[in-house]
């Protein structure tokens, strides 16, 4: 299956760069762009992409308020952010608005591509040891937990003691397979652990899921 992406940047060039690489490739059709966060929201609504390559810094509409707008449309597109710096301060806001992950401007050919793929896909932390630090770091901002102590109880309290560890570990940046051996089971079943907490918490995606536990408190900065 092509995975279709739409690309939004207010820098001509950096379209047209990631456009080159991306057509390249044999199993991804870059299908629009948009020059600003308010076309990027009319252009998913026309084209639903699979995957947004959304910079962040953008006129009329920023990144983040344009990835707010996407989630609540509840369509099946993907947010990949761009940005400059892995620390960005706007990157976790990005995330909290619903991105799937984020990717340095300056990624190869090989990164980008490899980046739409495990987002499309569902996955949705990119390099877990560096979005683990990026959200650790901005955590800390918060200063008291974001989410009320009813929601907690209300959201939180639905997973099984399993559910819960699993949801910690994927907070703290680890894969499925790296979940699988600490907890000394199969994959698929950390998988199905994984589907089943994203339901409950009404979840798009790990990221978001990681997002949850460190403001919800079940992880803590560190």
């Amino acid at each position: 299956m092509t995975i279709r992406v739409l690309i939004a940047d207010d820098q001509m060039m950096v379209r047209e760069g990631f456009s080159v690489l991306l057509n390249a490739m044999p199993d991804i059709e870059v299908v629009g762009e948009a020059v600003n966060g308010r076309e990027a929201v009319e252009r998913v609504r026309e084209l639903k992409p699979d995957v947004v390559l959304m910079d962040i810094r953008m006129p009329e509409l920023n990144g983040i308020e344009a990835t707010r707008e996407i989630v609540a449309a509840d369509v099946e597109s993907k947010v990949l952010v761009l940005t400059t710096f892995d620390l960005d301060e706007y990157v976790y806001q990005a995330l909290r608005a619903g991105a799937s992950g984020f990717l340095l401007k300056d990624a190869s050919a090989r990164q980008l591509a490899d980046g739409v793929k495990v987002v499309a896909a569902g996955e949705a932390l990119l390099a877990p040891s560096v979005t683990r630090r990026l959200i650790t770091e901005f955590s800390k901002l918060g200063g008291t937990p974001r989410l009320s102590a009813t929601v907690q109880a209300q959201q939180y309290g639905e997973l099984t003691e399993r559910e819960t560890e699993v949801l910690v570990l994927v907070a703290q940046g680890l894969s499925n397979s790296e979940i699988a051996s600490r907890l000394v089971v199969a994959e698929s079943t950390i998988k199905t652990h994984v589907s089943r907490v994203l339901v409950k918490l009404g979840l798009r995606d790990r990221t978001q899921a990681a997002v949850f536990a460190y403001e919800a408190r079940l992880v803590t900065p560190g």
